[in-house]
């Protein structure tokens, strides 16, 4: 198994059941907060689309189950000095804390629980403005073998003034303790547990619309402070990738896993972006069985991404129309199913002429009244009164391509 600058594709207890013992170095863990939201995102580009729930029928025991399942293993393969950063929040910090406890030698192992604050806007009355994630900090050894590198803030107001920034010393004279400072070195004050750092705004140029990314400052407080250059982070919930990207840069090996086929894909071109080569993308999609395992926006991508088009911005309510083609902006419909009949067709057809009532309109205003209308389905297999209703269509000027899945294959030299 290859542990070095490399993504691997689909749950990461199963890929970290593989990897041998005490081989990872630092661990940074952002799972799902077990917020029960449904998320929708539509990558910056527009050629990908997420949609993807933090939810738990089985309820808050169920999910420290589950992530008890992988914190054992995140145990299993750290180094003997290294660290795990748990991300979460309100909704789960204490359960998780408690389960830590238990997978890393009682409390012994603990070290942290780092709070990092943030202003936002709060629209819940009655409460306070819940404005902060909690991100607990376990070493492997309960002794202080484990890597460490201490981090430093800015001295206070009063230090400055009064001391003009020097380190403050003790000094004795006739048993009386009095205030001296250090004239050659400068005063520093330990980065405590506390960290403001500002979320990522809507506009900031790091945010690729990801609903949870994190900003790169906090990441490289915690790969700077528990790793050396050369060493080796894990970041077993990848989203997109900012770990792999600060680690990249800052000098360290990574390993990023996601189940999403669409976040590796982002997370490789984060990482090349930031430098990296021959980088590799193991377990994506290959067989009509994979994708059938998708979830639908997974498999959505998938077709769309191989076709080199670009999704619908309007997401769920698509009216029938997932993407367009790249350059000549025909509508793609994708149906994750076999034997896709007449009534599927008829249905893109509305949406179809919906679209080309639009599309000429601009063609109008533009002084250009030439417009083809085209569409294209892809499916596993179609019915042979689907292929009837698109030739009474094709009468209609409404011309319907039916792909399959393996032609989208054959046509545009996909494999993945």
């Amino acid at each position: 198994m290859k542990l070095r600058n490399v993504i691997y594709c689909g749950d990461n207890l199963d890929w970290m059941r593989k990897m041998p013992d005490d081989c990872v170095d630092l661990i940074y863990a952002d799972p799902p907060f077990f917020s029960n939201r449904h998320y929708e995102v539509i990558w910056n580009d527009g050629a990908e689309i997420r949609s993807f729930e933090d939810g738990w029928s089985g309820g808050i025991n169920h999910y420290i189950e589950w992530m008890w399942l992988r914190c054992f293993e995140m145990h299993r393969i750290l180094k003997p000095a290294g660290s795990l950063y748990l991300h979460c929040d309100w909704h789960a910090s204490h359960y998780l804390k408690v389960m830590l406890d238990e997978v890393f030698a009682k409390q012994k192992c603990f070290r942290n629980e780092i709070v990092w604050c943030y202003r936002k806007w709060s629209t819940r009355g009655g409460q306070f403005a819940r404005n902060h994630d909690v991100i607990l900090f376990y070493t492997k050894n309960t002794d202080s073998r484990h890597t460490f590198n201490a981090l430093y803030t800015d001295v206070s107001a009063g230090t400055m003034r009064r001391w003009k920034g020097r380190k403050q010393v003790a000094q004795f004279e006739a048993g009386v303790r009095k205030a001296a400072y250090e004239p050659r070195e400068q005063a520093r004050t330990p980065m405590p547990d506390w960290w403001p750092i500002s979320i990522l705004n809507p506009n900031s140029k790091e945010r690729l619309g990801y609903p949870t990314q994190k900003p790169r400052v906090l990441l490289e407080r915690i790969i700077e402070a528990s790793s050396n250059p050369g060493h080796l982070v894990l970041d077993p919930f990848c989203g997109c990738g900012t770990t792999l990207a600060v680690a990249q840069r800052l000098g360290r090996d990574w390993i990023g896993i996601d189940v999403s086929p669409t976040a590796c894909k982002l997370m490789k071109r984060r990482v090349e972006q930031a430098g990296a080569t021959g980088v590799e993308i193991v377990g994506l999609p290959m067989t009509d069985d994979d994708l059938r395992s998708l979830k639908p926006f997974e498999f959505q991508n998938w077709v769309i991404g191989v076709m080199g088009g670009t999704v619908s911005e309007r997401k769920v309510k698509d009216m029938g129309i997932d993407g367009y083609t790249y350059f000549e902006r025909w509508p793609i419909q994708v149906k994750q199913q076999d034997k896709v009949g007449r009534p599927e067709v008829d249905k893109f057809e509305t949406a179809l002429e919906r679209y080309g009532e639009r599309m000429r309109k601009a063609a109008d205003e533009r002084g250009n009244g030439t417009f083809a209308l085209k569409g294209i389905i892809v499916a596993f297999s179609f019915t042979k009164d689907a292929h009837e209703e698109v030739a009474t269509a094709k009468s209609r000027g409404l011309d319907i391509w039916l792909m399959t899945v393996d032609g989208v294959r054959s046509e545009f030299g996909a494999s993945s």
